[in-house]
């Protein structure tokens, strides 16, 4: 079990982790499939999500464009032709995805003890959307300390770049930074590659598959299902 003292930096993957994306990819693609009488399942489209993005973010473009390709990949692949409305609307659709209900607390507690810091594969303008909705217990204090994007990276998680320009910008030692994360892909493997400890947000753990992230083998420091469930354990309820 990790010493939840010796740290002073917690930086999150955002969605995933912090926001429901699995239900905002799905929301999104919904009324897309209705219109073209798409027949696929949930955990097929999030899978087939997960390949495409992946794809998509070994070159750097901006994550609306990443999205409007994905979807544009999706039809390709499913013999269905989005309209330009249709990828507009789902490269724009972050805006539109919710936290877990779990997340708004947990940050208000984890705030109280650590630096928070975001470390997101997004754009900085669609974060900012997201911002709003994970502050609302906060007033005027911020809830995050900085915000990393792939924006400003100009590269897209699992790259070590993003681990190594929030490393410059955390401003402690490795072995007083915490990452916490959904994606074993995205976040935990890189993570862990360059030394950090890291919790892993299994989210998915009631459910089969990977979901809308790759599948790859990594070993998080600790595990648990919820954000909720992690600032429980930091307090000592756990």
């Amino acid at each position: 079990m990790l010493n939840w003292n010796n740290f002073r930096v917690l930086t999150f993957d955002c969605y995933g982790t912090l926001i429901d994306w699995e239900s905002g990819i799905l929301n999104a693609l919904k009324p897309v499939f209705v219109t073209h009488h798409v027949k696929i399942s949930q955990d097929d489209a999030l899978e087939l999500f997960g390949e495409l993005e992946a794809a998509e973010e070994r070159e750097y473009k901006k994550y609306r464009a990443v999205l409007e390709n994905v979807l544009r990949a999706m039809g390709k692949r499913l013999d269905f032709a989005p309209t330009p409305d249709e990828i507009s609307a789902f490269g724009q659709s972050v805006a539109d995805w919710q936290p877990f209900p779990d997340t708004v607390d947990a940050l208000f507690a984890l705030k109280q003890k650590y630096k928070l810091v975001i470390l997101s594969n997004v754009d900085d303008d669609l974060f900012a959307h997201s911002a709003k909705k994970l502050q609302v217990r906060f007033g005027e204090v911020k809830t995050f300390d900085d915000v990393i994007t792939a924006e400003q990276c100009r590269s897209y998680k699992p790259s070590l770049n993003n681990f190594r320009i929030a490393e410059r910008r955390v401003g402690v030692p490795k072995n007083r930074w915490l990452h916490v994360a959904q994606s074993l892909f995205h976040d935990i493997a890189p993570a862990k590659e360059i030394g950090l400890n890291t919790v892993w947000v299994n989210r998915r753990w009631d459910k089969m598959g990977a979901g809308a992230t790759p599948n790859v083998s990594a070993i998080p420091d600790v595990e648990v299902r919820s954000l909720g469930e992690l600032a429980e354990m930091v307090d000592g309820r756990q």
